[in-house]
């Protein structure tokens, strides 16, 4: 049998683990009696551990959350993801919370066992970030927080907004989902002043308080990374571009990238895609990696370099 010490330890591992256990499974684990069980969870309660317990052929008991972070017990793989973690998100685009992950990472390691030091240490020695190609922008981790929180509890949310152009003006939305894309984040939400679905970026949001009334959910408007992907490049576009693609939506649809463009059903063997860059050359090169037949319908510009393209092209394989 196991030291009262040694067994209050093992005990506390298996009730981190998100399940409910029976006194009897418990008492399995640890080959004691359910009396030592219940004394035991005891023990654990008087030091602060919020052991929720509840009756019946379908109880058991389960670790909750506290008034207090009690100490967590972490096994060896669990340890060396929290330090690597924490290291990255010492150099991510959260603002604020760059020394409150170092000084953390700094009371991880200073307790890791040897073994794991020498694991953590050997990775971030030698361990080199590429920098950004730009600075990104960073957001405020208030911000975050207190979007992903009126997103969960269903309340409005209500802040200035700094548009691409510079513009600010004043929103009052319905938020449902914070999209993390490399350095930057968004806000997926439903604008009820303009009857449609938006996308935020985060960096540009300047929350007011308190956040609004509650709300009944809406369906999310599909996939929510794939709308982050579109609006973001589509904003960002110099040519836009309407081409007819003669095949079913779904087969472009799946050569093609949402970041791209968008497809729309034109009957049962064509479709128009919606497309965007900066330069009509790259646009080019997306329609010739789709290796279908389109006709472009518009700009008159981007047929025209197709022309050219064709010819160039004609000559380099005669």
């Amino acid at each position: 049998m196991l030291e009262t010490s040694a067994r209050l330890l093992r005990l506390l591992s298996l009730l981190q683990t998100p399940r409910d256990w029976t006194g009897a499974e418990l008492a399995d684990r640890l080959a004691v009696s359910t009396r030592t069980v219940r004394n035991d969870v005891e023990r654990l309660r008087a030091l602060g551990y919020p052991v929720h317990g509840t009756r019946g052929a379908v109880g058991g008991y389960r670790l909750g959350a506290g008034a207090a972070l009690p100490p967590l017990l972490l096994d060896d793989e669990e340890a060396v993801a929290v330090a690597v973690g924490l290291r990255t998100a010492a150099g991510g685009s959260v603002a604020g919370i760059e020394e409150t992950s170092l000084r953390a990472l700094a009371k991880l390691e200073q307790v890791l066992p040897h073994r794991l030091r020498r694991r953590v240490t050997a990775l971030h020695t030698h361990t080199v970030r590429v920098p950004h190609d730009q600075p990104g922008p960073t957001v405020d981790a208030g911000t975050l927080s207190l979007i992903g929180a009126a997103c969960r509890d269903r309340e409005r949310l209500r802040f200035d907004y700094v548009r691409h152009d510079g513009t600010a003006d004043r929103r009052d939305v319905e938020p449902y989902r914070l999209v993390n894309w490399g350095r930057r984040w968004y806000l997926v939400a439903f604008d009820p002043a303009r009857d449609d679905w938006r996308t935020f970026r985060v960096d540009r949001i300047s929350p007011r308080t308190p956040t609004g009334p509650r709300f009944a959910a809406r369906d999310l408007p599909g996939d929510v990374v794939d709308r982050v992907r579109h609006g973001v490049s589509a904003a960002a576009w110099r040519h836009r571009a309407t081409v007819r693609v003669h095949a079913p939506a779904e087969v472009v649809a799946d050569r093609i990238n949402p970041a791209v463009g968008t497809v729309e059903p034109a009957g049962d063997t064509a479709c128009l895609l919606h497309t965007g860059a900066d330069r009509l050359e790259t646009i080019a090169v997306w329609l010739g990696l789709l290796d279908l037949d389109f006709t472009v319908e518009d700009p008159p510009e981007l047929a025209d370099l197709l022309r050219t393209l064709a010819a160039r092209y004609l000559r380099a394989a005669g």
